[in-house]
C-alpha cells in the first residue's frame, strides 16, 4: 500500500479512483465493510482503491475535551488498512485550517486533485466537513453532479447492536476483550513504541519493554498473557498494566510493561504490537521485592501455559 499525504500524489495516470473515507479507529468489522466495498468497486472497473483517513481524531482539534482514547496507534491503523488489499491510503493532517473546510469544498478538492472518482464509500451515519455539515445526502447530491456513485453502508451488527469504535472502547475498558475481538474482526492488540523505563525489571531479573501508551485506550489494570509481534515473529510475553503498588512510590505512574520470554534484544524506539490472549490476574501489592519476583516467575509459567 502506498502512503500519501496529498491527494495529488496519487497520479492515477488516467485510471479512475474509488474512495473509502473515515477515521477508521480500530479498522473494525464495519470499517472493513466500507473499505471492501471500495475494493470491489475498483476491481469491477480496473480502478485504484484509495482509503482516506486522518492523522488524529478530529475532536482533538474541534472539541479537545471530548477526544476519546484511541483503540489503535496511527501506524497500527494504517497497517491494518493496508492488510485489506487497498492500493493507497491518503493520510490527511487534521488541523484547525482543515477543520474549516466545508464538506462540499473537501469533496470538490478531491475531484480536482484525483481526476475521475467513480465511487465513494462511507458508513451510513458518516459526517464530515466544518461543523459536520457534510453527510450522505450531500455526497449523493455531489455524486449526481460529478458522476460518482455513493455507498452509505449500514452498520454491521453484533449482539443486536451496531458495531462502532465507541462500543469497542467500552468493551475494552470493561475488560471484555473477547467481545472487542469479535467486533474488531481480529484479537484486540495494543501497539506503541518502546521507551526508556527505570530498569527495575532488569534489576530483579525480568527485563521489561516499557510501552508509551499515551492517548491509547487500555484494558483494566492487571497481568496478561500476550503475543508480542516483532518483525513478523510472534514472541510470547507477559504484560503488566498498573501502578506498581509494591514499590510504594510517592508519585506512582501508570506503567505498561512487557516481559518478552526468552528474548534479550534491545527494543528501544521499536514499535511493539501486543496481542492479548488471556488475563492472568489482577494487580496487587506484595510485601517485598522477593515476593514480587516469585509472583512474576509464576506469571511467566502461567503465560507459557496460556500461549
Amino acid at each position: 500500500m502506498r502512503l500519501l499525504h496529498a491527494a495529488a500524489e496519487l497520479r492515477p495516470a488516467g485510471r479512475p479512483v474509488c474512495l473509502a473515507i473515515g477515521f477508521f479507529d480500530g479498522v473494525h468489522a464495519g470499517h472493513q465493510q466500507v473499505i471492501r466495498q471500495s475494493i470491489a468497486d475498483a476491481r469491477a472497473i480496473d480502478a485504484l482503491t484509495l482509503v482516506i483517513t486522518f492523522d488524529r481524531h478530529p475532536n482533538s482539534v474541534v472539541a479537545p475535551d471530548r477526544t476519546p482514547p484511541l483503540l489503535y496507534s496511527l501506524s497500527q491503523k494504517l497497517r491494518h488498512i493496508g492488510s485489506l488489499g487497498v492500493d493507497a491510503s491518503l493520510l490527511l493532517h487534521f488541523d484547525e485550517k482543515f477543520s474549516l473546510l466545508t464538506g462540499e469544498e473537501f469533496i470538490r478538492g478531491l475531484v480536482r486533485d484525483l481526476g475521475s472518482i467513480r465511487s465513494i464509500c462511507v458508513g451510513a451515519a458518516f459526517t464530515f466537513g466544518h461543523k459536520r455539515g457534510g453527510n450522505l445526502a450531500l455526497l449523493r447530491r455531489l455524486g449526481r453532479e460529478l458522476q460518482f456513485a455513493v455507498h452509505g453502508l449500514a452498520a454491521v451488527s453484533f449482539g443486536g447492536s451496531a458495531v462502532s469504535s465507541t462500543r469497542i472502547r467500552q468493551a475494552v475498558a470493561a475488560g471484555e476483550l473477547m467481545m472487542a475481538a469479535e467486533m474488531l474482526g481480529r484479537p484486540y492488540s495494543l501497539a506503541s513504541p518502546v521507551v526508556q523505563g527505570d530498569q527495575l525489571g532488569r534489576q530483579i531479573g525480568f527485563p521489561t519493554a516499557n510501552i508509551d501508551a499515551a492517548g491509547l485506550l487500555l484494558p483494566p489494570n492487571g497481568v496478561y498473557a500476550v503475543r508480542a509481534s516483532l518483525g513478523g515473529a510472534a514472541i510470547p510475553a507477559v504484560l503488566n498494566i498498573g501502578w506498581r503498588p509494591t514499590l510504594r512510590q510517592s508519585m506512582p505512574q501508570l506503567r505498561v510493561e512487557a516481559h518478552l520470554l526468552d528474548f534479550t534484544q534491545d527494543l528501544y524506539g521499536t514499535e511493539l504490537e501486543l496481542v492479548f490472549v488471556q488475563k492472568l490476574r489482577e494487580e496487587k501489592a506484595f510485601a517485598s521485592i522477593i515476593e514480587l519476583r516469585q509472583q512474576i516467575a509464576a506469571d511467566i509459567a502461567a503465560a507459557r501455559a496460556a500461549l
